[in-house]
């Protein structure tokens, strides 16, 4: 019998991962388990919000021949019996897919917000965030952008620069952009200038009625919220038994492998390796490619008969999408820490958009991969 594989995840990590085993085992049976048929580049869904049409392209047109792809949300997974539970809809019922070895590349989803406020981790966020904004566009109001982290400062520049007539205001705790080098914190200020974007500091306690309110007392008036306040990974993992660290991330090792139960692999956002100099991974798709591409060529090492190398990653710089004419890169030492040195202004922009082409043309056809130098510990 074929070596069962199932992927669950049809995103940057999960088509990466499929197409990585496919691509070095020949014989296996592997299925891509996603709930929608589409492949979505989550990394424009601000330019979605802000107006702009993407591609959705068809999963089955993403993965190499030979990969199964299954429309299918995973409810459950079993173990012990090493099955994933699919929920196909009311009408369909659960269906159970038997697999030998596992993927969980199901990634992250917006952090819990307020019921008036409207996310940007999915598509369907997206498309809602933009009605709402085409409505604001005819009839001018202010949109507040709670949040001042990498979602929200792309978010805020993206609909200020598309919809100038509409005022945008960014909320957050902290100075957007505060991990940012101080050159690169500079250049940010200036682009926010530039679009008229207000930095409202303080606290969100609630939204609702077509208004922020903050800690202090503070009413910062909206037409509509965007929650842009991070990102957390689903409860599947933690409540199949695996297991997980604080947040509900798989706990992996060096080869993507769970600690727990060797027959699973975690990659991307739901995933943490437990590597020797102890750092921690970003959620980004600059780290679910490396890692997806590590655990595919472990699965396929390890079936044959060889020892996998495991992951050996640094980092080289964030880019950063300030609307379609300007940007900032910032250059960043191995482990994630700014150096002084960036890129900004239209430079800037079209290296984020060859970056983003980039990871999607990845995920679709990866390579052999080849670790990178080890990091310093």
């Amino acid at each position: 019998m074929a070596h069962r594989i199932v992927i669950l995840g049809g995103g940057y990590a999960g088509v990466t991962a499929a197409n990585r085993i496919a691509r070095r085992l020949d014989g296996a049976e592997v299925t891509l388990v996603n709930e929608r048929a589409t492949f979505v580049e989550r990394v424009r869904l601000h330019q979605v919000a802000a107006g702009e049409s993407i591609v959705l392209r068809p999963l089955r047109e993403r993965v190499r021949p030979g990969v199964t792809v299954v429309v299918a949300r995973a409810g459950g997974i079993d173990l012990d019996r090493r099955e994933v539970v699919l929920e196909r809809g009311a009408s369909s019922g659960a269906q159970r897919l038997p697999y030998d070895t596992l993927v969980y590349a199901l990634g992250s989803q917006a952090a819990p917000a307020p019921d008036d406020a409207v996310a940007l981790a999915t598509v369907d966020d997206a498309w809602r965030a933009r009605d709402r904004i085409g409505a604001l566009a005819a009839e001018p109001g202010p949109v507040a952008v709670v949040g001042g982290g990498l979602t929200g400062i792309e978010a805020a520049t993206e609909l200020a620069e598309r919809h100038p007539a509409v005022r945008v205001r960014v909320v957050s705790d902290v100075d957007p952009g505060s991990w940012l080098s101080h050159r690169a914190q500079r250049h940010l200020r200036r682009v926010f200038g530039r679009l008229g974007i207000e930095v409202v500091s303080g606290s969100v306690a609630d939204v609702r009625d077509g208004a922020v309110q903050l800690t202090d007392g503070r009413v910062v008036g909206a037409g509509l919220t965007l929650a842009c306040t991070g990102f957390a990974v689903p409860s599947l993992a933690a409540g199949s038994g695996l297991a997980v660290e604080g947040t509900g991330r798989i706990r992996v090792d060096g080869t993507m492998r769970s600690v727990s139960h060797p027959d699973v692999y975690a990659v991307g956002d739901a995933a943490v390796p437990e590597l020797p100099n102890g750092r921690d991974f970003r959620m980004a798709c600059a780290t679910a490619l490396p890692m997806s591409a590590a655990a595919g060529t472990a699965i396929a090492d390890r079936l044959a008969g060889r020892k996998p190398a495991g992951l050996r990653f640094r980092y080289v710089n964030q880019c950063i999408s300030l609307g379609r004419r300007d940007g900032v890169i910032q250059a960043v030492d191995g482990d994630d820490s700014p150096l002084r040195m960036i890129l900004g202004g239209r430079v800037a922009a079209s290296y984020k958009e060859a970056v983003v082409r980039g990871a999607s043309w990845f995920a679709a056809h990866p390579g052999p991969y080849r670790p990178a130098r080890a990091v310093p510990a």
